[in-house]
């Protein structure tokens, strides 16, 4: 199993207590007050490893707790301070407060530091409470306890292209024929279970950082499949290759439901920018299919490269491609701090139905309208897809429930649709 999302339970140091005590050597009977103060207890800090993927040691330990500072003692002698916790995560992971959602941090650099919750600071000893009208108090203050707070990890790789398509297409394949990456390659669907980093360099000046994303299968945005596991750490990239299985029954078919997925995870990812390559091309079969797959992506307006990541044909002009992309794509914004105070999240499932003056019916909610606004009508299977996300939503039902007819008109977003049994 694959850990991108952790819930932990972090807690300071308490700081240790002053002391209340006096000088007491031979020959001097009134020695003053000389009690110390107490030791500071330790702060939680994550820190960023960068040899870390996953966030998988934290299914195994999900408490973590600071050590207390010491007590202070006699001769004015301060307890010892504790060490900070360093609790260390891979780049990329979004801390947030569990219980308000907070937004505490976004940690992506090597070495990157935040602290999460301060030791207590160690109290006063009595030595610091002697005044000229009290000579010999006997008062000390204790450490301030420590805090506790459950934290929400949220791991989103950090890559510069993310290679996106569906289960097979090779994408696998294409990482380790351009990297020094060794990811896990089998001829089945879901070979690729974590995804895999690599590193690759087309020349003394252009390196690309490349996330070979786990195949999404229609209703990964709903969390099917691998679904919400891998989607999010798309968001992070800022160029797509979208790789199409040249051996496909319906590689078109498939270049529409990976978008659609995209969409409806986050509607900013299908807008990135994207290469699109076709793959296996060594084979006659992916061969005959290429010159109309390509016709119809390119009168859809996007460019089209084919290769065989097997052979290792065609790559670098793909990666060259995705370099000049990259160069021009806008920088990714800043996950911006939220106001800490609890929203309750938005359904975007829901949905509601009114009837319009014309006596059509009007279907609104966020995800059916952005199913709408994201199909392709005149490709029948993005209509039957989108048919089925109407079933699955219970949309079909509660139209016929509200009594809808045959060859009525149902309004989702700016679209007209006749409803037909």
């Amino acid at each position: 199993m694959y850990f991108d999302e952790a819930t932990i339970t972090v807690s300071s140091g308490a700081g240790g207590n002053g002391a209340v005590h006096f000088r007491r050597e031979k020959y001097i009977p009134h020695g003053g007050p000389d009690g110390g103060d107490g030791g500071h207890g330790g702060a939680v800090i994550l820190t960023v490893n960068r040899h870390l993927n996953t966030l998988q040691a934290f299914a195994h330990q999900r408490d973590y707790a600071a050590e207390a500072g010491q007590n202070g003692y006699g001769r004015k002698s301060r307890g010892r301070s504790a060490d900070d916790l360093l609790i260390p995560v891979p780049p990329g992971t979004v801390i947030r407060d569990a219980d308000t959602g907070e937004l505490l941090g976004d940690l992506t650099a090597p070495d990157q530091t935040l602290l999460v919750v301060p030791g207590g600071r160690g109290g006063k000893g009595n030595a610091r409470y002697a005044t000229p009208s009290n000579q010999a108090p006997r008062i000390a203050e204790k450490g301030v306890p420590g805090l506790t707070r459950r934290l929400q990890l949220e791991l989103r790789l950090i890559a510069d292209v993310g290679i996106v398509g569906v289960p097979n297409a090779g994408k696998s394949t294409f990482l380790a024929a351009v990297t020094a990456a060794q990811p896990k390659i089998a001829p089945y669907p879901f070979t690729t279970l974590v995804p895999n980093l690599g590193v690759a360099q087309l020349d003394r000046d252009t390196t690309l950082v490349l996330a070979d994303i786990p195949g999404l299968i229609e209703g990964a945005h709903t969390g099917a499949g691998l679904g919400f596991d891998f989607l999010r750490h798309i968001q992070r990239t800022r160029v797509l290759i979208h790789l199409l299985d040249g051996l496909a029954e319906d590689p078109l078919g498939d270049f529409f439901q990976i978008n659609a997925e995209l969409a409806f995870f986050d509607e900013h990812l299908a807008q990135k920018p994207q290469v699109v390559a076709v793959n296996k091309l060594d084979q006659p079969d992916a061969q005959a299919k290429f010159g109309r797959l390509k016709a119809d992506l390119t009168r859809r307006g996007y460019e089209v490269f084919g290769l065989s990541a097997l052979a290792r044909t065609g790559v670098r002009e793909v990666l060259y491609r995705a370099a000049q992309l990259l160069a021009e794509a806008a920088p990714l914004p800043p996950i911006v701090a939220e106001v800490p105070v609890y929203r309750a999240p938005v359904d975007e499932k829901a949905f509601t139905i009114s009837r319009e003056p014309d006596g059509g019916y009007r279907v609104s909610g966020v995800q059916i309208e952005r199913a709408a606004s994201m199909t392709y009508w005149e490709h029948d299977q993005a209509v039957e897809r989108f048919q089925r996300i109407l079933e699955t939503l219970g949309i079909r039902r509660a139209l016929a429930d509200a009594g809808i007819h045959e060859g009525d008109t149902v309004y989702i977003g700016e679209h007209e649709l006749e409803w037909s049994d």
